[in-house]
C-alpha cells in the first residue's frame, strides 16, 4: 500500500496527528495492538490542567485551550495542592508556578472533606482543571481522520523499516506499506522505531506510573471533589466514576512493555495518601499501570529529524499527551504543510528534535 504519510502509533498523539494531517494527502496509521489507544492513552488520569508541566508542555497545553473549551469534552474538576507544615517554601514556589490560590484548611476541607488538618499545613486551589472525555476525544479524532480519507490499521506491529529513494518501506502485520513521510508516534517504543529506521535514538525513556481505584472514602459523594496532589508530587487522587483513583505518582524507568502495577509501589503510595487524609484505605477495586515516556530534557519531541527530512518525531509526551494533543497536532500539521506555526518560535525550537544535535 502506498501513502503520503505513515503514522506509527495509535495513541492520542498519533490519532490527533492523523486527524490534522489527513486533509494534506493520503495517510495510513498503524497500531501494533488490537485496539487503538491501548497503552498509555488508555491509562491516563485524563485531566486538562494547562499550567501543569514544564514550559514547553504548558505552551502546548495552553494552545489546546480553544479546542477543548469549544469541544464539549470537558467537565469541571478543579485542582488542589496540599503540603506538610514544614514545606512552606516548596508550597509557595509551586503555587506561583502553577497559578494556584492559597486557601485556608477549613476551605480546603470544604472542597476535600477527608483532608487531615493534623498532617497538612498548606493548601491551594484553582478551578482551571477539567476532566477530559478521553473516549469521545479518541473516537472524534479517529472519525475525523477516516472522514478525510485516512486508513487506520490495528494489529499491525512494525517488524522492519527500510529507507528507499522514494521514502520508506515498512513491514507490519504481514503487509508492506510505502510512504513518503514516516511519523513516529510510537510512545514508549519511539526510540525502537527510530533505530529500525536507521536513525539514532534520542533517549526517550518510559517510566511506569501506577494507579489504584478505591471505594469512595467514608461513603462520601466524591463527584465534585477536585484532583488533589501532594506537595512532593509523590501521590495524587482524583474522582472517577463514583470511586477514587489514587496514584503513587512513581517514575520507575522501564523498558517498553505492557505495564502492570507493582504491589509494593502501590502500597507505599497509598500509605503516603493515607497520611494526608482522615479515611483509611479499606480495599482496592482495581489497579493498573502505564508508561509515561520522556525525552532527556522532559519536553516533547515534535519535528522533522535533522538527519532525515523524511522522518518526523512525535514522541516524549510524558503524562501530558491528552492535555497537549490539540496544540501538538496543530503544530505537526503546520510543520508538515510548511505553514508558520501558531506557537512562538522559541517554543517550536524547544520541541524540535534538532535541539539534541
Amino acid at each position: 500500500m502506498k501513502t503520503d504519510f505513515l503514522i506509527i502509533g495509535g495513541g492520542v498523539a498519533g490519532l490527533s496527528a492523523a486527524a490534522r494531517i489527513a486533509p494534506l494527502g493520503s495517510l495510513t496509521l498503524l497500531e501494533a495492538e488490537p485496539n487503538l489507544a491501548y497503552h498509555a492513552s488508555a491509562r491516563s488520569a485524563a485531566l486538562y490542567e494547562p499550567r501543569y508541566g514544564n514550559p514547553a508542555v504548558v505552551e502546548l497545553s495552553l494552545a489546546s485551550g480553544d479546542f477543548y473549551h469549544g469541544s464539549g469534552l470537558l467537565t469541571p474538576r478543579g485542582f488542589m495542592l496540599v503540603d506538610t507544615p514544614d514545606q512552606e517554601a516548596r508550597f509557595r514556589a509551586t503555587i506561583r508556578e502553577m497559578q494556584l490560590e492559597a486557601i485556608g484548611l477549613d476551605e480546603a476541607r470544604g472542597l476535600f472533606p477527608i483532608l487531615n488538618p493534623e498532617t497538612i499545613g498548606f493548601a491551594a486551589h484553582a478551578p482551571h482543571a477539567w476532566d477530559i472525555d478521553t473516549d469521545l476525544l479518541l473516537q472524534t479524532y479517529a472519525k475525523d481522520a477516516r472522514h478525510a480519507g485516512a486508513t487506520i490499521v490495528t494489529g499491525a506491529r512494525v517488524s522492519a523499516i527500510t529507507r528507499t529513494p522514494e521514502g520508506w518501506r515498512v513491514e507490519a502485520g504481514g503487509e508492506v506499506y510505502a510512504a513518503r513521510l514516516l511519523i513516529n508516534a510510537a510512545g514508549a517504543w519511539a526510540d525502537e522505531v527510530a533505530t529500525m529506521a536507521g536513525l539514532a535514538p534520542l533517549g526517550i525513556q518510559p517510566y511506569r506510573r501506577s494507579m489504584a481505584r478505591i471505594p469512595a472514602p467514608g461513603g462520601h459523594d466524591v463527584t465534585c471533589w477536585p484532583m488533589v496532589i501532594g506537595g512532593a508530587e509523590d501521590w495524587y487522587c482524583k474522582p472517577d466514576a463514583g470511586a477514587l483513583i489514587v496514584s503513587p505518582a512513581e517514575e520507575d524507568p522501564m523498558p517498553p512493555h505492557d505495564a502492570w502495577a507493582d504491589d509494593m509501589v502501590l502500597a507505599e503510595g497509598l500509605a503516603r495518601y493515607e497520611e494526608a487524609v482522615t479515611e483509611p484505605v479499606t480495599r482496592m477495586i482495581a489497579n493498573w499501570a502505564g508508561l509515561r515516556s520522556f525525552a532527556p530534557d522532559r519536553a516533547p519531541v515534535i519535528g522533522l529529524a535533522p538527519q532525515d527530512a523524511g522522518f518526523f518525531w512525535l514522541a516524549g509526551q510524558g503524562g501530558y499527551g491528552f492535555q497537549s494533543a490539540p496544540g501538538a497536532s496543530a503544530l505537526v500539521a503546520d510543520l508538515i504543510a510548511g505553514r508558520a506555526p501558531a506557537l512562538a518560535p522559541a517554543t517550536v525550537a524547544a520541541l524540535s528534535p534538532a535541539r539534541f544535535g
